[in-house]
């Protein structure tokens, strides 16, 4: 007997297999999507302000930073001219100083034998350092200078002798200008500036005494970086040296340092001995006790006396002022370079002098540095034990 087979009807999809998204649903996902999208584009914009901000800060810090390290650098050498001492400001020696200075030299004198006499030479050797406050001073080198900003003048002679062939050392270059000093007794002159016909000897009054490239760099800050009116403030630096015309004075200014606002200079002078008694270069020195020579009461001992002074138009620092100066303060006004969208500098910065600079009450961020610099090559002859 056959049986018969049983036929199902197909089986039909379930109405909820067949079912998308509704518009409602949809709507709403994209409104999640959208607010989720917001939510990160919102991150991604405070996260990239935040960083541009910071970038901008660390840019500003680290100008700052570098603007201070290159003028430390600088004058820490002020005043080092190879094996010569000035007489006045050695201790050893028993006469009176012949080479005292007696008048605050040109320092963008150009150089001539016939204009740098032995008073010149005297004058430039033995004050290392000019701070002045306006630029009165070196017309067609220092233009544009910034307002409330000082010009800072640093000499010395090069670290580096022509004779040491080091590849850091520069090459000898006809026509610049050089600074060789004596050790031997019967030269006729402690040393020379010039460019040729070297005649002075070292101590075996054999060998010819090194040679070293005079150095005089001046400092400032202009009010533009590259074009004028980009209103970005730059330290500039000047350095004396061979002209393309064959004339050796002081170039025209490069720039150093962009985002460098202001710069203002102290002096630390020593006029006054261990003993209290004022400094004295019209006589020998004066030691306190003759026979172990540790204390001479006409002479300084190293230390800035009293207050930092500062060099002004008013007032401008005198030779007996630049010749004891033995320490330099710094004080560098650093800005950012572009400015920060919902800041306003209402800060007031204390500068040199006792003097400040601002509020400016615009959008840029700034800081101030500060930074003492001793001169050992004045203030550590005058230590005793």
């Amino acid at each position: 007997m056959q049986s018969k087979s049983r036929l199902l009807p197909a089986t039909r999809p379930t109405r909820g297999s067949e079912a998308g998204f509704t518009l409602v649903e949809l709507m709403v996902s994209v409104a999640i999507s959208l607010v989720i999208l917001a939510a990160l584009v919102a991150m991604f914009v405070n996260t990239s302000g935040r960083s541009r901000e910071m970038a901008r800060t660390n840019s500003m810090i680290e100008n700052g930073r570098l603007a201070t390290q290159v003028l430390e650098s600088d004058i820490i050498h002020a005043g080092f001219w190879g094996t010569h001492v000035p007489a006045f400001d050695d201790q050893t020696t028993t006469a009176v100083p012949a080479d005292t200075p007696l008048g605050v030299p040109d320092p963008c004198l150009a150089y001539d034998p016939t204009n740098w006499d032995d008073q010149y030479k005297v004058n430039l050797v033995g004050l290392p350092v000019q701070v002045y406050d306006a630029a009165s001073i070196c017309g067609g080198v220092i233009t544009n200078k910034r307002a409330n900003t000082d010009v800072l003048v640093v000499r010395h002679a090069d670290t580096c002798t022509l004779e040491t062939g080091s590849a850091n050392c520069q090459a000898e270059v006809a026509g610049r200008l050089y600074f060789q000093s004596s050790l031997c007794l019967t030269d006729l002159a402690p040393y020379v500036f010039d460019t040729t016909g070297f005649t002075l000897l070292q101590r075996d009054c054999v060998t010819a005494a090194e040679r070293r490239k005079f150095v005089s760099n001046i400092y400032y800050v202009r009010d533009f970086a590259v074009t004028a009116g980009d209103g970005i403030p730059t330290l500039m630096r000047s350095e004396f040296d061979l002209s393309a015309g064959g004339v050796l004075e002081h170039q025209p200014p490069v720039a150093l340092i962009e985002g460098i606002e202001a710069l203002q200079v102290e002096l630390g002078i020593d006029d006054i001995s261990e003993t209290g008694a004022a400094v004295d270069y019209t006589a020998a020195v004066d030691w306190l006790d003759p026979s172990i020579r540790t204390t001479p009461t006409n002479r300084g001992d190293g230390v800035p006396d009293a207050n930092f002074i500062t060099c002004t138009t008013a007032a401008p620092c005198t030779v007996p002022e630049l010749m004891n100066v033995t320490a330099v303060k710094l004080y560098v006004l650093a800005r950012a370079r572009e400015p920060s969208r919902g800041y306003t500098d209402t800060k007031i910065y204390s500068m040199a002098g006792g003097t400040t600079l601002g509020p400016f009450d615009d959008n840029f961020k700034r800081h101030v540095f500060v930074t003492t610099v001793g001169l050992p090559n004045f203030a550590g002859r005058r230590f005793t034990p």
